[in-house]
């Protein structure tokens, strides 16, 4: 197959990437993932394999912290274990419901209900705790984004010869 085409692939798999990061049809940093590897082994391209080892890295870590990090939160802002373990469940159940954002909107459930399960009285806290696993999942969201644009500008930059 033509270098060229090959690389439009997988540009266009890199920027698939980028917007999976934020919408949640799309498997995000695996595709752009995805998309440097067929850059890299598809093309003459000489891009280190230190590129490819960390962005493999960081899209693990990604995967991880987008659970991690708004259960976290979720405690940083009075949140107890209810509700982080409210917001796993509750993300890993949203997936499955048939409506758009579903996982998101099963981390927030979740969040709220693990907080109400644990103190039923206190709907203020349960609140707050719901908008930590929310910047929590700004943080994550963010993290994947800026990974997933690294991604697209080494492989730029190499189409470039700037790298």
């Amino acid at each position: 197959m033509d270098h060229s085409v090959i690389t439009f692939l997988s540009i266009i798999l890199l920027i698939l990437g980028i917007l999976g990061t934020l919408l949640p049809v799309l498997p995000g940093l695996v595709l752009s993932l995805a998309g440097l590897l067929i850059y890299k082994y598809g093309t003459d391209a000489d891009l280190s394999m230190l590129y490819i080892w960390t962005f493999v890295i960081l899209t693990l870590a990604s995967a991880v912290l987008n659970y991690v990090i708004p259960a976290k939160t979720n405690r940083k802002y009075g949140g107890t274990r209810w509700g982080s373990i409210g917001s796993v469940i509750g993300t890993i159940i949203g997936m499955f419901l048939p409506i758009p954002l579903g996982f998101l909107v099963g981390m927030f459930a979740g969040v709220f209900i693990g907080e109400l399960l644990h103190d039923s009285k206190d709907m203020n806290k349960a609140l707050k705790s719901t908008k930590g696993a929310f910047i929590g999942f700004i943080y994550g969201t963010g993290f994947s984004l800026v990974v997933g644009i690294a991604m697209l500008l080494v492989v730029i930059l190499d189409i470039v010869n700037v790298i």
